[in-house]
């Protein structure tokens, strides 16, 4: 058509949208219209032919005529993003062609492409993450500063305190987020979509995380808003899983406070193609549960307390974990400060990390404990006081497995760190004092502005260390480990499973 030969940013935009999915140029009037009424009205002549789809989206969104908090950027952006992404009823027939015709690999590549060409997954914003590995003890451990989470603006808080209250979606992970445009406070998710699957008789849905810690960090998500419960069932599925996406690992936050993941009120998984430092950990120990032959398992070299099993009979490695789980619940060991359940709250759960190596599957079973004190108030088995300006969120189970996500704070603080340790001017805040002072004092060489920046990474590689051995249960010095055997043995005794 004549007029869309003109050089615009919206028929720049449009020719883009065409060229990458089965829009046809028979939709280029409807487009175009479409993508005006959302920019309210803005366009401008010009070549674009050198910009690339998110970049034409950005400079749409910030020529809208409308002034627009970074929220309400946020939203149109994915609106406008949504056009390349087929919808749901489409997407999930893709996806589920390309698993029988080509295999599951051509299906997540498929999904995964998608996701980042649409800014799903935020691309642009996880690579501002900082990031670094640690060799440590019990292997290469990896540490991120989480930078790519955009700073909340004023405008959008004071909009979202005039927001109506609402229920809807319930949380950010229900599948009533799918197409959901967002609100002030509340992410944009117009351009999301969820691959439904059927797991053990269940429905559940795939879809990938917009925040990316790890490649193709994936959720399984229950299609029902139902609190997370660790529990057989829970084994079932995560080795279910592992035959549907073979190449994967799954696993699933503790279910309960302290010791879980940010969301517990739905149930859910996160799984990904990576190796952590945990999937390469040695056996310290082999151990054997009666009546369990077909079943191997060990104690894992690991800061935290981990039970690994593995073998190929699904069904008793399942057994085998709901009786540990069972076991763990109601274990006492007040020598090593294992406490069971107090005023008739349970404190006791696992971890569970699942998957496959060659023709064995594996699952892994992190043993925690969320019970606090006078002494530990945010929790026995969590981030003690003098590691805590460094981390005191909870420790889920990606850091479980080697992997620290430290908060992105830290970024400014540490500039004031660097300042101190080179005795410079600075603004060195007191919860950081005496790590610096440590610093300051351990350091086996001179501190200089050329080594300084390494200097702090290896002293933050080994706080996380200090972190994953505060939140073991059972410590790995002679004490704790002779405390694991004992509950190990105290598991042999049950005949229940």
């Amino acid at each position: 058509m004549e007029w869309m030969e003109k050089k615009t940013l919206i028929t720049a935009f449009v020719a883009q949208i065409i060229a990458k999915t089965n829009f046809s140029e028979l939709d280029q009037i409807y487009l175009y219209n479409r993508i005006l009424n959302l920019v309210n009205g803005f366009d401008e002549t010009g070549d674009f032919s050198n910009k690339s789809l998110l970049e034409l989206a950005d400079l749409l969104v910030n020529g809208s005529k409308d002034e627009l908090t970074a929220g309400q950027k946020d939203i149109l952006k994915t609106e406008l993003l949504n056009f390349l992404v087929p919808i749901p009823s489409e997407i999930n027939r893709i996806f589920w062609d390309k698993y029988q015709q080509q295999g599951v690999n051509a299906a997540l590549k498929y999904l995964y492409q998608l996701d980042q060409s649409s800014n799903y997954i935020k691309t642009a914003e996880i690579s501002k993450n900082k990031y670094f590995r640690y060799q440590s003890d019990y292997g290469e451990l990896e540490i991120t500063i989480n930078l790519s989470k955009p700073e909340k603006d004023p405008r959008d808080i004071a909009r979202q305190q005039a927001v109506k209250a609402t229920s809807y979606p319930q949380c950010q992970l229900c599948f009533t987020n799918e197409g959901y445009q967002g609100r002030a406070g509340y992410p944009a998710r117009s351009n999301h979509r969820i691959i439904r699957f059927n797991l053990l008789d269940e429905t559940w849905g795939l879809q990938y995380s917009p925040y990316a810690y790890f490649n193709e960090h994936c959720i399984f998500v229950d299609e029902h808003h139902q609190l997370m419960k660790i529990d057989q069932k829970t084994f079932s599925r995560l080795l279910a899983i592992l035959d549907l996406f073979p190449g994967y690992f799954v696993g699933s936050n503790a279910d309960l406070p302290i010791v879980g993941g940010s969301i517990l009120s739905h149930e859910h998984f996160q799984g990904g193609r990576h190796v952590f430092a945990m999937d390469q950990a040695t056996i310290s120990q082999q151990i054997h549960f009666a009546g369990f032959d077909n079943v191997k398992a060990g104690i894992l070299n690991w800061p935290m307390s981990v039970i690994r099993l593995a073998g190929k009979d699904k069904a008793a490695i399942v057994k085998l974990a709901t009786k540990i789980l069972n076991c763990w619940k109601e274990y006492t060991d007040e020598k090593v400060s294992v406490i069971a359940s107090s005023n008739h709250q349970p404190h006791h759960t696992v971890t569970p990390i699942a998957r496959k190596r060659a023709d064995e599957y594996e699952l892994d079973l992190v043993l925690r404990d969320n019970h606090c004190t006078k002494e530990y108030p945010a929790g026995v088995f969590h981030p003690h006081p003098d590691v805590q300006n460094i981390k005191q969120e909870n420790i889920g189970l990606i850091e479980v497995m080697g992997l620290a996500i430290l908060p992105p704070r830290l970024q400014k603080e540490l500039a004031e760190v660097k300042k101190y340790l080179l005795n410079q001017p600075n603004q060195l805040a007191d919860k950081h004092l005496q790590w610096t002072k440590d610093i300051l004092q351990h350091s086996a060489e001179k501190i200089t502005a050329e080594n300084v920046a390494d200097v702090i990474k290896q002293a933050l590689g080994k706080t996380f260390v200090r972190v994953l051995e505060d939140a073991g249960v059972f410590k790995t010095d002679t004490n704790g480990q002779r405390a694991f055997a004992d509950f190990v043995n105290y598991v042999n005794k049950q005949e229940r499973s």
